[in-house]
């Protein structure tokens, strides 16, 4: 395995910052946070997918 599934140490530190951020969220907030960060996720498969069917290999 290349490790490319692993996070690195700059990636480490931001999900940490982010977890202690969600810890100051009540549920409503997290839900929306959630929602929102879903939707990113899926807008970047979606734009990852655009790119590999337009690729001229």
């Amino acid at each position: 395995m290349n490790g490319s599934n692993e996070l690195s140490l700059e990636q480490e530190f931001k999900l940490a910052n982010y977890k202690k951020q969600l810890t100051k969220l009540d549920s409503k907030e997290s839900k929306k946070y959630l929602m929102a960060t879903l939707r990113q996720m899926m807008i970047k498969d979606n734009i990852i997918k655009y790119f590999i069917q337009n690729s001229n290999l």
